[in-house]
């Protein structure tokens, strides 16, 4: 079978391929691995566990509190919380583990499992893999230890945390939010209690959309990849700006005053010119994916500031936040990683960030994200050919070669095989959609000729 764990835990369609003997197996496996690693050496075991409001999560939480506890760990149930909230709770209750049960984005049908380690921070790929292989040979008959007696773990309900990770997220602004009118869109997501809360209590005059979850709803038509509510409700009510969560709420996108969107590049160069302002960009560097924008970078370096790149999945921005200390990270999908106050992407950080520059500046979102140009982009996923030979092919390294030629400074080229299936996706950036098309065309074909 294939890995389990993806870039982002476990993750597929609840009570199909992500059951609840699963979710049970993999906690209990969790349990013994990091035990074995020394992480529960010389005190009881504790773990952090919450969930989004999808429906499947109720009976998988139930699952992933029981093996937990089986193992001897004792669990606080934070209930219905963003999945940076767990990380930050993990962090803040000096928790040996958390558990998020989310799919993020995803449809309602879907569900995830996903761990953090002792800080808030995600495990590291070899314990991924030990506690796979361990909940494989359990699965398949290996009997497992278990404690009796007073020493299975204890559980009880953590409803502080809800106050405790609003009360973090207004300590990290550096001005209120008074008298700007934002509306929200929760994506009827973890955050629809979150942050409301969080925006009143900066100041905000707050009206909220997508903050009705029933368990079926999550994502559904709403939230940050939906925006068409957003944009339509930001122009209704007059609001300065619009903010939207996905189901998890670790992504923020948001619409300016007239309804035009504003995607993850633009919040992040906001940001870092803000950051910069205050003297806690470090390093006057942004670290940000190969997707990213090529209007971002040229933005960055027009402002004198640094834009290091990393492969497409936000794992790979943090990892080299953390290896060098940069404080500033994110994806065009809305993750923004602000690394001195989350271990992980945090959308209603983002979001009261990005309200907080406004209120500061005086200034339209409309106007602090027109520091970058979007370029036109235009992407074609060429299937059933060789992935394998994409930095091998001498016809296709002599294409991509004249396209770069042809685009100049103001284009770029970009060609990712697919890591799961038969495909090449090709990317390329002009000042002028219409040659975008043309070169990507181009780029496509040959990729079909060459690899297919």
């Amino acid at each position: 079978m294939g890995r389990l764990f993806g870039t982002d835990g476990v993750r597929g369609v609840a009570n199909a391929d992500l059951t609840a003997e699963m979710a049970l197996g993999l906690s209990v496996a969790a349990a013994h691995v990091l035990a074995e690693a020394g992480t529960f050496e010389g005190h009881r075991a504790t773990a952090v566990v919450g969930r989004d409001p999808r429906a499947s999560g109720e009976f998988l939480e139930a699952a992933v509190v029981a093996g937990l506890a089986s193992a001897g760990v004792d669990v606080l149930r934070v209930g219905v919380l963003p999945t940076p909230a767990v990380a930050y709770l993990t962090g803040a209750l000096g928790a040996d583990l958390g558990v998020m049960l989310s799919a993020s984005h995803n449809a309602m049908p879907d569900n995830g499992i996903k761990f953090f380690a002792r800080g808030g921070h995600k495990l590291a790929d070899e314990l991924e893999d030990k506690i796979e292989a361990v909940y494989e040979s359990h699965r398949h008959g290996e009997p497992w230890e278990r404690p009796t007696g007073a020493g299975v773990g204890r559980v009880r309900s953590y409803d502080e945390g809800f106050d405790q990770y609003v009360a973090h997220l207004i300590g990290v602004l550096p001005n209120r939010l008074d008298r700007l009118k934002i509306v929200l869109d929760e994506a009827h997501g973890a955050a629809a209690g979150v942050s409301p809360e969080a925006f009143s209590r900066a100041g905000a005059e707050v009206i909220t959309i997508g903050a009705e979850p029933d368990g079926l709803n999550i994502n559904d038509g709403c939230g940050s990849t939906h925006l068409g509510l957003l944009k339509a409700a930001v122009v209704e009510h007059g609001a300065a700006l619009g903010i939207a969560h996905d189901g998890d709420a670790d992504r923020c996108l948001a619409v300016d005053h007239t309804g035009a969107e504003v995607d993850g590049d633009q919040i992040l160069a906001v940001l870092a010119l803000a950051m910069r302002e205050r003297g806690v960009l470090r390093e006057d560097t942004v670290v940000a994916t190969v997707m990213s924008n090529l209007g971002f970078k040229l933005a960055l370096e027009r402002e004198g500031l640094h834009l290091v790149q990393t492969a497409v999945g936000d794992r790979y921005v943090l990892e080299e936040m953390k290896e060098h200390g940069y404080a500033l990270g994110g994806e065009q999908s809305g993750h923004v990683i602000i690394l001195d106050h989350a271990t992980t992407g945090d959308g209603t950080l983002t979001g009261l960030l990005l309200a907080a520059r406004v209120a500061e500046t005086g200034r339209t979102l409309k106007d602090l994200a027109g520091v970058m140009e979007r370029l036109p982009q235009v992407l074609i996923n060429v299937p059933d050919v060789d992935r394998t030979r994409v930095k091998t092919s001498a016809e296709l390294a002599a294409a991509v070669a004249e396209a770069e030629r042809e685009l100049g400074s103001t284009g770029r080229v970009l060609l990712r095989p697919s890591g799961t299936e038969p495909l090449v996706r090709v990317m390329v950036e002009a000042a002028d959609i219409d040659q975008a098309r043309a070169v990507a065309g181009r780029l496509a074909d040959v990729v079909k000729s060459a690899l297919g």
